[in-house]
This record gives structure tokens, sequence and C-alpha cells, in this order.
């Protein structure tokens, strides 16, 4: 005779598997079509990808809820185990930002940085004398006194010539030490390295004595950045001129201090007094210092999209153009003759006179996404641009006619190099870049793609003499010989741990790396 609970079985209908098993084969083709089919860039494919993800997660508890037929008992016990999975995840790990390809990076809650440099109200500190500092005499004669070194791009010419051997000459390790969060870089001149830092809510302009990594004095202003994709901390990497030590801060504040005893030259608010606003990422242009003008670029409207002060004293000097800014540099090239100002707005890449700041030429450009990477001044008045998120590159012609105007005439476009932070760098006629996070080399004169092979990640490079010295975004250090034949890697080793997006400085055989935790500073193997 059936018992009760056969006949509540037999009374039960099937468990209806099919729109489960629909809902994850058409979310494993979704997936397959944006990282296989579709052409678009990594950031995007990673994007495609994890809100396909999602969805399908949600569908399927749905599904678990309203249209499974399974017991009740059994839906709610599923329903709850996923959620409280979910919960406990989110009450174990915070999100510290994303790599480069929008990947969330995941940390305990419970870890913190082992920064024990401490607060202060704000203001400047000096903690130790520049006269008393051990092996203050042995510093290198050369400096890498800004963003992306002394000419601004990425090169160092007459640097030392590095050995090619790293297990043979490994190299020596001087210091390294926790640090305030920031994706600043360092600036150098003699005995002083230079860097932003945020440490609680006040930005720190820190310098540090080179062989040691002590600090020799600091300065802080009241004032924070920080969104939970873009991190925390200033953007910036200071310029050193004149005796004087120029920092922009995430937020707009531009600091003139002096370099030997970080004390206030001058300080203003670049995005109040230009009546503009801090963008969605930051202020991340690094200060451009030409002779007695600090130039940065607020955004501001009416002649104030790029703006110069005065070293001296910090008076406005000039402003000029109305665009937006994004998240590139000023710098300096001379292009028809004429000296200017290359700037990667948010609408495009703009050409303004040095003397009176008035834009001389533009040349437009996909505004839907940020724009990072340096325009690049080539010989023959050519200058190459380069975006990441699927946009790609491309080589203009700038000429200046007789009537003294400028015209744009692009020689080629391609979407092979797609530089988001990275600056790429040039040499004998050939480009290499970062194209989402491999490494490229392209033909200048046409644009052809020579070879892509190595991913290191969205990284930063510095050209020494003939070989390419790679900071990766893992946090290794990679040197890599250069040629359109091939990639030659030829050693590397593990600089910092975490995401680095920091650009590195060298002066000499000494290399200053950091990210948002922890800096260094590394003796490299010269060549005997």
């Amino acid at each position: 005779m059936p018992t009760g609970s056969d006949l509540r079985s037999a009374q039960q209908p099937p468990v209806r598997w099919w729109p489960a098993a629909l809902i994850v084969v058409l979310a494993g083709l979704t997936v397959l079509y944006f990282r296989v089919i579709r052409e678009d860039s990594q950031q995007w494919r990673n994007i495609h990808s994890m809100e396909t993800v999602i969805v399908a997660i949600m569908l399927l508890l749905l599904w678990v809820l309203f249209g499974s037929r399974l017991r009740w008992k059994v839906r709610w016990l599923v329903f709850g185990s996923v959620v409280g999975f979910i919960a406990l995840l989110a009450a174990m790990f915070r999100v510290h930002g994303v790599t480069g390809d929008l990947v969330p990076v995941l940390k305990f809650r419970w870890s913190r940085p082992a920064l024990s440099l401490g607060s202060s109200t704000s203001g400047t500190t000096t903690e130790t004398s520049s006269s008393s500092l051990p092996g203050s005499t042995a510093m290198p004669a050369n400096s890498y006194p800004q963003f992306l070194g002394p000419d601004r791009n990425a090169r160092l010419p007459q640097g030392p010539r590095l050995a090619r051997d790293w297990t043979a000459q490994p190299p020596e390790k001087l210091w390294r030490r926790p640090i305030g969060a920031a994706w600043s870089g360092f600036a150098i001149v003699g005995n002083r390295a230079i860097t932003l830092e945020q440490r609680s809510d006040e930005e720190w302009v820190v310098c540090y004595e080179l062989l040691t990594g002590k600090v020799l004095w600091s300065h802080s202003d009241k004032a924070r950045y920080f969104s939970t994709i873009a991190g925390e901390g200033p953007r910036t990497t200071p310029s050193i001129s004149g005796g004087k030590v120029v920092t922009l801060g995430g937020t707009g504040i531009l600091n003139c201090l002096d370099l030997a005893t970080g004390k206030v030259v001058w300080r203003k608010d670049i995005i109040a007094e230009n009546q503009s606003h801090v963008p969605e990422w930051g202020v991340a242009g690094s200060p451009l210092v030409m002779g007695d003008l600090v130039i940065v670029n607020p955004g501001g409207k009416h002649d104030r999209s790029l703006v110069a002060y005065r070293l001296s004293n910090g008076e406005f000097a000039w402003g000029g153009g109305d665009d937006n800014a994004s998240y590139s540099s000023p710098c300096g090239a001379t292009l028809g003759g004429v000296p200017q100002i290359l700037i990667f707005n948010h609408h495009g890449i703009f050409g303004h006179d040095v003397t009176t700041g008035q834009v001389k030429w533009q040349h437009p450009w996909d505004s839907k996404q940020p724009h990072v990477a340096l325009p690049v001044a080539l010989a023959g008045d050519r200058v190459l641009v380069s975006s990441g998120y699927g946009v790609g590159s491309e080589l203009l012609r700038i000429t200046r006619h007789e009537t003294g105007a400028f015209t744009v005439e692009p020689l080629w476009k391609t979407n092979r190099l797609k530089a988001k932070f990275n600056n790429p760098v040039t040499r004998n006629g050939y480009v290499y870049g970062l194209d989402d996070g491999i490494l490229a080399c392209l033909d200048l004169a046409t644009g052809e793609l020579k070879w892509k092979e190595g991913r290191y990640g969205h990284g930063q490079f510095i050209l020494v003499r003939d070989v390419l010295l790679i900071t990766a975004e893992n946090g290794e250090v990679v040197l890599v010989v250069p040629v359109p034949a091939e990639r030659r890697e030829l050693a590397k080793f593990q600089a910092l741990d975490g995401k680095t997006w920091n650009p590195p400085a060298m002066v000499g055989e000494l290399l200053l790396v950091r990210n948002d935790q922890e800096a260094a500073c590394y003796r490299l193997p010269v060549a005997r």
C-alpha cells in the first residue's frame, strides 16, 4: 500500500531543467562572442563578460525560485546559499581598484598597507638635514626632473650601458619601503627624489634621500581624490626646475615648493581659478615647466583649457583653448619651426603657442574614452597619437603655411597599437608600445605591425640608450632589446608587489619604482 510520501512524490512535477541549461548555454555563447568573435578592446571584453555572468547568475536564481519546480525547501536553500556566499565574499573582500584591463582587484578587508609614516596637520616638515646625508657626494650628475624624464619622452639616450645578463649581475636593492597611495612617479635631482602620496585625508609631497629612502622633508594639503575603480590619491609626477618643485594634486592643488626645504613659494587651485571641474578619474596632467612658465591643463572654458603661471611668483601668464581636460599631460614640441605645447584633451589633440597660449591647430579624436598617453613629436613635423579602449593610433603631419596658419594631414591610422596608460617610444624608424597590455612594434612610415608579443600589462617604459626598460603592471622590471625583427627579452626581476601603473624614474644606474603601496630603489648592473 503506497505511503503518504509516495503519494507526495507522485504529485510532485518533475524538475524543469531546460531553462537553466538554456541560460548557461546562452551565457557561454555570449561570452564567446565578446571574447573571440567581436573585435573589441580587452577592457570591453572583460566588462561585457562580467556583465553576462552577473545577468546569468540572476536569471538562474529566478529560475530556481519560480521556474525549477524544485521543492520549496530546496529552492530557498539554494537561493539562500548563493546569496549568503555572495554576502560572505563582500564581507571578506574589498575592491582595491581594477587592473588596466578593468578586472577588479580584491583584497581582504582586514589587510592594510604597512604605512607607518603617520599624518600631520597641513604644512611642511623637515625630517632630515640634507647637509649630513650619507653618500650625498656620490650622487649621479644627471637627473630625471619630471614626468617621463629630462625631455618628457621616456628616453635616456645618454643613460648607462646596462648589462644584459642579470643572472650573472643581478640588480641590487638599495631600499624598499611603504609609501602613501598615489599613481605618481618620482622626479629626481641630485640626492632628492620627490613624489606625491595620499595619507588619510591629506595629499603629501614627500622628498626622499635617493640612496637611502630617508625622508628629507614633506608638505601636506587637506585634499583627497578617491574612487573605487580609479583608486586613491594624486596621479601626477612633480617637476623640478630652478631650485623649485612644482606639484599638482588629484583635486587640482598646484604647489610651488622650495627644493631644499619644502617651504611653500606659492599655491593655486587650478580648478577653482579656471572655472573647471575635477575629471571623473581625477586631475592627471603632470605640470610642465618651460623657462619661467608652469603649464597645466585645468580644462576650463573661455581660454582656460591650458594655462600658464609664472614659476617665480605664481602670477597668471596666459590661457588658451576651451576644451575639457582628459588625463594626458602637456609636452613641448617644435612644429613648422614654431615652439608649441601639445595637449591631448577630451575632444582631440591641440597645439598651443608657447608665448601666448593661443591654439594654433587641432585634430579631433574619439571623445567617448579617456586619453592618457602623451602625443609623440617626431622629425618631419609629425605627431603620433594613441589611445586605448579599441581606438588605436594615428600619425599626423603638421604643416605651417606662409600665412602662419597650420593644417593637419593624417598619414596613417591603425588599431594595432592602442596605448591606454603606456607612453610609446620610437627608435630607428619604429614605434614600441603596449597594445592592450601586449608589447607591439609598428613601422613608423606605414603603421604596419611588425610583431606583437609579450604580455606586460599596462606598465611604462624608459628607453635607456638601445634597450627598453619596462616596468610591468605586475611589478616586474623587464629588459627588452627593441628591434623590428622580433621581441628579444633579455632579463627581468620582481621589483614590487601588486598593481604597478606608476612611471619609473632613473638616474645613472639607479632605478626608482613605486606603486600605490610601496617604493623601491635598485642599482641596475652596467656593462663591464
